[in-house]
């Protein structure tokens, strides 16, 4: 054995082109300095970890990148031309003290120009020439009312230094040409480690790299028509063409899909093997006495997803079931069936609602749909934050002594001093308000894994991801129950038909001409007060408040004799309570609130649901908001108002809102708009999301395809013992805090 096959077999495997894999450590690949630059900025530890930081699209060399658009105080990449170079020496301010160099250069795309400012780089000059192309990366920052680039890294376009050199021999250009063709990677990027470091730390990991194994079985790859795997990495880093990363991504992409479905697919098979306590109705029970003296017929829909909930909870595996349905749906009933089949077998059910207001407001309304009979033994019980000390110890008494058949809180419910006797059934109400691990946490209150019920009429970005990832059994109510009115709704565009804001007092008048209600929602409760020396913003918006609108409306001529009331999160909870009832009972007519009134409060006597600053709302909050009116025997009617410029994103949201009453076209909107959220984290919506090159909007044939594949593999091969690259390749992209995440829903 030679010294230098000696140094191969027993050194760093960096040092030998051939044998660098995709585990192998970045310090000992790049140096300890780039390898501490990845991991600060990304996390990246392993040659893995960096050739997974795709491109995130690609320019051409001779594309010049536009420079009008730019977004300010975000790190750019632009690929443009250089117009001009002027040094000049601003006088110093101190006696004695060197004038600083400043270079001001001017580079241009073709269609707008930018200002580039450099500090003490005499040298510049020499480097930097008119007519030359380089990539700059920097921050956009505004000097002078110009945008500009101040003291931006660059990197000079090979090949753009010398214009003016002798003539080019035809195989020199036909190279050139060629060369320029080539798609250039652009990267996520941070002020740190910019888009061209990463390309040429990228490009040094290539060239070591040794061969890897597909986690693609061969016979699946070939009926996808994918790449091998090694070859794709090289195509989307290093494409010769846009064949060849278009390809590169069609292959990591359904790659990527295969990995989480293989892991999705285990823990569905672990979850299936869970066992936990089958509730099942009694004859003569709960459930039967609770049918038989139920008022009215359910819906067609009510009555199939009542019959999914029943079979799923009668099993030894645990629930985890979505009820999507429309605003005054019936969800509600629907869940009280549920939590009666587990009181019927012994057991007891928590349901989480996000406010104490709809908290309250459950449990009155349990209450009268049970009756009091049933109310009495299955004793429905609240439990929140401000509870006084003598109630909330009563009601901690009876949860965990198992009287209380229904537990009904907020937040409250997740504290260590709340106890249960059986938890059977968990319910949660329009989940959007709850992060992952809160909702967890109320799972983990229980002996056995408790079945989980999520109902909601918008679904969060992250759980329609769930959906068609496949790991969530979803029911959907789409009839409404019968003699229920419509809803219309309507933009009202301030900025552009100013005229139209009185038009929306004259239709609240007009309704309370009728005898009717208005709930009129407000983004804040009252005008932010500025700290001190904290300066006025008078570029930004002003909001509109609860305190303010309500003192207006009180003197507003065609409401001024209204009954009227604010509602917010600042008032104690028996404030909120008694105007709540004082609402419900017709006492006031119009309520100016912040969105305590967002989710379930039932008012069936309101007819109009008014939306100032709409464009500080969420798709599902608008929808939630929308719902709260046109729920008895008159029809609603919502009016968007809002400042927002057409073709903004703002203003295509409330247009999708007020287009439809469709809570899943909603929730599309929704995901296309935030994205799908940190499938495999906490995060439930917006550029959090850790998928690489999945998207949810567009991909879910993709992700279909994988679990088919994924099913059969994980059928056969639980352990996914039989393609150790597979398996590596699971490892690798989910830690432990990802898988757990993944199993939380």
């Amino acid at each position: 054995m030679t010294g230098s096959d000696a140094a191969a077999s027993h050194g760093d495997p960096a040092d030998d082109p051939h044998t660098l894999t995709l585990d192998s450590g970045l310090p000992g690949v790049l140096g300890a300095a780039p390898a501490t630059l990845l991991g600060k900025a990304f996390g990246m530890s392993t040659v893995g970890d960096l050739l997974s930081h795709y491109p995130r699209r690609y320019a051409r060399r001779g594309e010049l990148t536009t420079l009008a658009a730019l977004p300010l105080d975000e790190a750019v990449t632009v690929l443009a031309e250089v117009l001009s170079v002027t040094v000049k020496h601003p006088g110093s301010r101190q006696p004695g003290k060197k004038s600083p160099h400043r270079t001001e250069v001017i580079i241009s795309d073709g269609r707008g120009m930018l200002s580039l400012t450099f500090f003490n780089q005499p040298w510049l000059p020499r480097t930097l020439r008119p007519g030359m192309r380089a990539m700059f990366s920097g921050k956009v920052t505004i000097f002078n009312k110009t945008r500009q680039l101040a003291h931006p890294d660059y990197e000079i376009v090979p090949g753009s230094d010398d214009p003016m050199d002798a003539a080019i021999s035809p195989e020199d250009a036909a190279e050139a040409r060629l060369w320029a063709d080539r798609p250039i990677p652009i990267y996520a990027a941070t002020a740190a480690v910019t888009s061209w470091q990463i390309a040429k730390l990228i490009v040094k990991v290539i060239e070591k790299l040794g061969p890897i194994e597909d986690p693609i079985p061969e016979r699946l790859r070939r009926e996808q028509g994918l790449l091998e795997h090694r070859d794709a990495l090289v195509r989307i880093h290093r494409p010769a063409t846009d064949e060849d990363w278009n390809e590169a991504r069609a292959t990591l992409r359904f790659t990527e899909a295969f990995v989480l479905q293989c892991v999705l697919v285990q823990q569905h098979t672990e979850h299936r093997a869970l066992r936990t306590r089958s509730r099942q109705p009694v004859a003569g029970g709960y459930l039967e006495r609770f049918d038989a003296a139920l008022p009215f017929a359910l819906t067609v829909d009510q009555e199939i997803t009542g019959a999914e909930i029943l079979r799923d909870i009668a099993l030894t595996a645990p629930m985890n079931r979505l009820v999507q349905g429309e605003v005054g749906s019936g969800k509600t009933v629907v869940a009280l069936r549920a939590m009666l089949a587990v009181a019927d077998s012994g057991g007891q059910t928590a349901l989480l609602a996000p406010t104490e207001v709809l908290a309250g407001q459950h449990l009155r309304s349990i209450s009268r749909i049970l009756g009091p009979d049933l109310a009495a033994e299955l004793m429905p019980t609240l439990l929140t934050g401000q509870l006084p000390v003598a109630e909330r110890r009563k009601a901690l008494l009876r949860t965990v002594s198992g009287q209380a058949r229904i537990v009904i809180g907020t937040h409250a419910l997740l504290s260590d001093t709340v106890g249960f006797f059986d938890l059977g059934l968990v319910v949660i109400d329009e989940q959007h308000r709850f992060g992952v691990d809160q909702r967890e946490a109320l799972r983990q209150k229980a002996e056995l894994p408790p079945h989980v019920l999520v109902l909601t009429a918008t679904p969060i970005p992250r759980t329609i991801a769930m959906t068609v990832f496949g790991d969530l059994d979803v029911s959907t109510i789409m009839m409404l129950p019968s003699g229920r009115p419509g809803i219309e709704s309507f933009l009202v565009p301030v900025d552009e038909k100013p005229a139209w804001v009185l038009r929306v007092w004259q239709r609240v008048a007009e309704e309370l001409a009728l005898g009717r209600q208005c709930f009129v929602v407000c983004p804040a409760i009252a005008p932010k007060k500025l700290e001190q020396g904290e300066e006025i913003d008078f570029d930004a918006t002003p909001m509109t408040t609860v305190e303010e609108l309500h003192a207006e409306l009180r003197r507003h001529p065609l409401l001024r004799d209204a009954r009227m009331a604010p509602l917010h999160g600042a008032m104690s909870a028996d404030e909120k309570d008694a105007t709540m009832q004082a609402f419900a009972a017709g006492d006031i007519q119009v309520l100016v609130a912040t969105t305590v009134i967002e989710v379930g409060v039932d008012v069936p006597n309101a007819s109009v649901m008014v939306v100032m600053d709409a464009h500080r709302f969420g798709v599902s909050q608008l929808h939630q908001l929308r719902g709260r009116v046109g729920r008895g025997g008159v029809p609603g009617l919502c009016l968007l108002v809002t400042a927002a410029p057409s073709g903004t994103p703002a203003r295509d949201r409330i247009e999708a809102v007020a287009k439809t009453l469709d809570g899943f076209i909603l929730a599309q909107v929704d995901l296309e708009q935030r994205q799908e959220g940190d499938v495999l984290g906490r995060f439930q919506s917006g550029g959090q999301s850790s998928l690489r090159l999945l998207r949810v909007a567009t991909d879910g044939d993709i992700i279909a395809e994988a679990r088919t594949a994924a099913r059969v593999l994980i059928g056969g091969d639980p352990e996914i013992r039989t393609i150790p690259a597979l398996r590596a390749a699971v490892r690798r992209r989910l830690d432990d805090s990802e898988r757990a995440a993944l199993s939380k829903g």
